[in-house]
């Protein structure tokens, strides 16, 4: 179980406490009833062994109350007004059940007790037999599994308002407080607003003054067709779907975090589905079965088959340890296809499916059978028992004309190789040769044949014979090199002989010479020789003619003593035929041209995708106990049984479709799901879109949209939602217009006292809320204002790597095996691409990303938290990339308006705040950044600035950390 499905179990039991605790019995004066009070008490603490999945210890069963009545081994369980005689109130308060975990809280207990003794009344009558799916009337009653209905637009006496139908909706329950919308945003607030909620980048000046010069009565309507428009609003909603995907650029499971190198094609894949506004039933289907749609063996495809298969990449964002060598390699496997539908039902369905892994779901209905049902339709392409790493479910994407053209490459390169390996064997023959030299002459040709002889046919004296001469034994192609050492100094030694020997030599010649020449004239002789031969008197010719030997040097040693400098020549001649014998230069040549040669291929590229093995269909067995290790009954796919139940027509998933080389499930499943039946898939993506342009969803828990879930504020405006989604096309970007262009979207963010009384978390929707820019946002800003921002789309990750004081920040990481950090890799401007393509990499999360936020995936996110900290503040103050980008921002103002102050505050409020600033703010920052120039009067020129740019960055830091900058109202 991973961690998350621990804290939503234990979530799940600590709720029944307070669910218990809200229905003080003491003060309860209706009736209550098996199916709305104490069923759910039962299903937490009892079903598991008295009921679920045929488990009746003591032939008791307690899922219905006529099945308590008759009991089991011990009797009746209970006995109707009578809770002092029942044996299931007896066996609770001595403590005996249930016998492991967690005992029944005394608030609950006292609402069985109560229950039994007003006579163990139910709503309705019970049924004759019931299965271990059996799902319950008022289960199948639960909001979120009816089918979606088409609800009339409310009508509203405020119809002025009403801009788009959402308004109508929202503005029945404001009318119904006496309240209504706030006043209208300004028209500078509600264009910064939609830049940050479809493209996550604030506008620039120009584009501003574009919108705001608009005077037509269309211009905001116009303003939002140019944001859907914009490649970036991919960028800004794919990041959305990523989210709830579990998109990471490394594997995660494990210490080893490995780098998934190919993943970052679904990530393209998802922003290119945003930007050309592929309907959302598509985009799901494609995600779900894109391999099911597309004929193997995925050879030769064309650019839409490829897409279809980048897509099922979905399938391939849960944490996957395999590829690393797990320490429990089975306990891994199945960990990938727990966290892959983990993903699945949390972002598609909207329902914690997990939870009923190893029990029936403690709240939903969703039995544990469902589970393992569930899993069966996606069993296939993972099949955990002839299991394939990361590595091996890539598919390549060469065509054929670059593998033909990279064949011939690697041919090349081969009959180079093998040119290497045949100097290889050389090079050992004569190594061995010249260590055999070193053997006793008697013993030469039995070491020569022993060392020949492969490893398992030597025999005892053989090997014995090899270990008394171990630099014979160790001899191999890899272990030449060590052989070159000894060479090397071999040859450096005769180098130094002959050195030494020439310079003997000329000494003796130079000396016998001197001793010849008469007494007299030796000073002269002297001077002649160390003389410039054109300097020289004619006294000193004369003496350098009669005793040449005076100008003796090494290099004409041979004029005076031809035996000597055959000697020395000799030495020099050893000294190159020690290094002539060298093998690491020669082999490193070969190894270089081969490497040049393959340098020339065609890079082969290939992609992350989700497949099945033709002919192989596993079969899926329910664990008892979610215990892979203990398989019971097996299990076909299917949906959720719930959700069939609510169906007017039935939809069966196939366990093989003929009809495909593939089995079809998850085909069969994406389109029974974007059906138009389905009642949570439209219901469950329209409530996140609503969610990120409103702050909240209109159910508050967008995972969830069970019973533990929040629920709906307004489901009447859900369901009219789904509703029109699906009718029209499931067309996202239209969608988004809707909620943009309505009269709620365009109110203001203040707020009332009036209001605050009335609905003080804003579950009516009468006021805008005030949102933090989400870690992405934060950082694309910040290098946007700068105009430093790479605007490129798709690619591969940007890397990111610990800087020297153990920060995660963008750059290419450099160290050893030891971990030690090299010297630093200048980073290019890959650097000031957008967030969503620097590397997402579990174990080594970017700062200043981590810092406001960003989410673990682990497997996935459900929903963004917005944390206040200490340490943002610090991050925005002291951090190097707070700093460098507050300079450059300076240099941007300085190059745009030089040498005007004032100026230049007005561009950057334009730029940090998307408006003009007052007079007095004008006046205010001018002289802050005057106040800051004394300051830097010693330290600038030691960092290359100014005082005054020092002081204009400072500024313009102080406006990065602002809160004007970090939110939007």
């Amino acid at each position: 179980m991973n961690g998350r499905l621990f804290l939503a179990c234990l979530f799940s039991v600590s709720f029944s406490l307070s669910a218990a605790q809200a229905e003080d019995p003491a003060k309860k004066t209706d009736a209550l009833s098996f199916e709305n009070d104490v069923r759910k008490i039962l299903k937490v603490h009892c079903l598991h062994c008295h009921g679920e999945n045929g488990e009746t210890e003591g032939s008791l069963d307690l899922r219905l109350k006529r099945l308590m009545v008759k009991g089991g081994d011990s009797g009746p369980a209970i006995v109707p007004g009578k809770s002092g005689e029942s044996e299931l109130i007896a066996r609770i308060e001595a403590k005996e059940m249930p016998p492991e975990g967690k005992h029944m809280p005394e608030e609950e207990l006292a609402i069985l007790k109560r229950w039994v003794d007003q006579g163990a009344h139910t709503l309705r009558p019970e049924p004759e037999k019931i299965d271990a799916d059996y799902v319950f009337p008022d289960e199948l009653a639960f909001w979120s599994f009816q089918p979606v209905k088409n609800n009339a637009v409310p009508k509203v006496k405020q119809s002025k308002l009403v801009r788009q139908p959402v308004d109508a909706f929202l503005l029945a329950k404001l009318e119904e407080k006496g309240l209504t919308f706030t006043s209208e945003a300004s028209k500078a607030a509600l264009a910064r607003r939609a830049f940050f909620d479809l493209i996550g980048l604030p506008p620039t000046p120009a584009e501003l003054k574009q919108f705001l010069n608009d005077k037509s009565p269309d211009a905001y309507e116009k303003l939002i067709d140019r944001l859907l428009a914009s490649k970036h609003y991919g960028e800004r909603w794919g990041r959305h779907w990523l989210d709830v995907a579990g998109y990471a650029d490394s594997e995660g499971y494990n210490n080893k975090d490995m780098e998934r190198p190919w993943a970052y094609r679904y990530r393209d894949y998802v922003i290119r589905a945003f930007n050309e506004d592929k309907p959302y039933d598509q985009f799901l289907q494609e995600q779900l079965a894109g391999d099911e749609m597309v004929k193997p063996p995925y050879h030769k495809l064309k650019p839409e088959e490829l897409e279809k298969l980048v897509a099922t990449g979905f399938l391939r964002m849960a944490p996957d340890g395999t590829g690393s060598n797990p320490a429990e390699k089975e306990v891994a496997k199945n960990q990938v296809i727990t966290d892959t539908v983990d993903i699945v039902s949390s972002s598609i369905l909207g329902l914690t499916v997990a939870c009923a892994q190893c029990h029936d779901h403690k709240y939903d209905p969703i039995p544990q059978n469902d589970y393992y049902r569930f899993r069966a339709i996606f069993e296939p392409a993972f099949d955990w028992k002839n299991w394939r790493t990361p590595a091996g479910r890539r598919i390549s994407i060469m065509s054929d004309a670059d593998r033909k053209i990279a064949n011939e490459f690697e041919a090349e390169a081969k009959k180079v190789l093998a040119e290497r390996t045949e100097l290889v064997n050389k090079f050992i023959d004569r190594t061995l040769e010249r260590e055999l030299l070193d053997v006793p002459e008697e013993k030469r040709d039995a070491m020569r044949k022993a060392y020949k002889t492969t490893g398992k046919e030597r025999t005892k004296e053989q090997v014995a014979m090899l270990k008394e001469y171990p630099r014979i034994n160790r001899l191999s192609a890899g272990s030449l090199y060590l052989y070159d050492r000894t060479l090397h100094e071999q040859s450096g030694k005769a180098t130094q002989k002959a050195k030494e020997l020439a310079k003997t030599l000329v000494e003796k010649i130079k000396q016998e010479t001197l001793e010849k020449i008469p007494e007299a004239q030796r000073a002269n002789a002297l001077a002649a020789q160390k003389a410039d031969a054109k300097k020289r008197t004619d006294e000193q010719k004369k003496i350098i003619a009669e005793f040449p030997g005076l100008l003796v040097s090494t290099s004409n040693l041979a004029e005076f003593d031809k035996a000597g400098a055959a000697e020395v020549q000799h030495h020099k001649d050893e000294a190159k035929r020690f290094l002539d014998l060298k093998t690491t230069a020669v082999l490193k040549e070969y190894s270089d041209k081969a490497t040049a040669i393959r340098d020339k291929k065609p890079k082969e590229e290939f992609i992350r995708v989700l497949t099945e093995v033709p002919g192989k269909v596993p079969k899926t067995f329910f664990f008892n106990r979610g215990d892979f290790e203990q398989p019971k009954h097996e299990l076909l796919p299917a949906g959720l049984t719930v959700i069939k139940s609510n169906l007017e027509k039935t939809v069966e998933i196939p366990a093989v479709n003929k009809e495909l080389p593939t089995t079809g499930r998850r085909l069969a499943y994406a389109n029974y799901i974007t059906s138009g039946q389905h009642p949570l898939t439209a219901r469950v993506f329209v409530n996140r879109l609503w969610l990120h342009h409103f702050g909240k969803g209109i159910v508050a828990s967008p995972t969830d949209f069970g019973k533990l879930g929040i629920p709906p504020t307004h489901l009447e405006l859900l369901d009219w939602l789904a509703n029109d989604f699906v009718t029209h096309g499931w067309k996202i970007k239209r969608l988004h217009k809707m909620l943009m262009t309505s009269t709620a979207y365009r109110q203001s963010s203040q707020r009332s006292d009036e209001y605050d009384v009335a609905d003080p978390d804003n579950l009516l929707y009468g006021h805008m809320p005030v949102r933090r820019l989400e870690a992405e946002t934060i950082r694309d800003s910040i290098i946007a204002v700068t105009g430093k921002l790479k605007t490129d789309l798709y690619g591969q990750p940007v890397p990111v790597k610990e800087d020297e004081v153990g920060q995660i920040v963008v750059g290419v990481a450099n160290v050893d095996s030891a971990g030690r950090q090299g010297k630093a890799i200048k980073m290019d401007d890959r650097k000031f691409r957008r967030s969503i393509y620097v590397a997402v990499s579990r174990s080594k999360p970017l700062a200043v990303l981590d810092m406001f936020d960003a989410p673990k995936m682990e497997p996935n996110c459900e929903k963004r938290s917005s944390s206040t900290v200490a340490p943002q503040s610090l991050l925005m103050m002291n951090s190097g990339f707070m700093v460098e980008h507050a300079e450059y921002f300076a240099e941007r103002l300085e190059k745009e308006q030089a040498g005007n102050q004032a100026e230049q505050v007005k561009l950057a409020w334009m730029l940090a705040f998307g408006k003009e600033p007052s007079t007095e703010e004008v006046q205010q920052s001018v002289e802050f950044i005057k106040s800051q120039i004394p300051q830097f009067k010693t330290t600038a020129k030691a960092a290359g600035k100014t005082p005054e740019q020092l002081a204009l960055a400072t500024f313009c830091q102080a406006l990065l950390s602002s809160n004007g900058f970090l939110y939007v109202d």
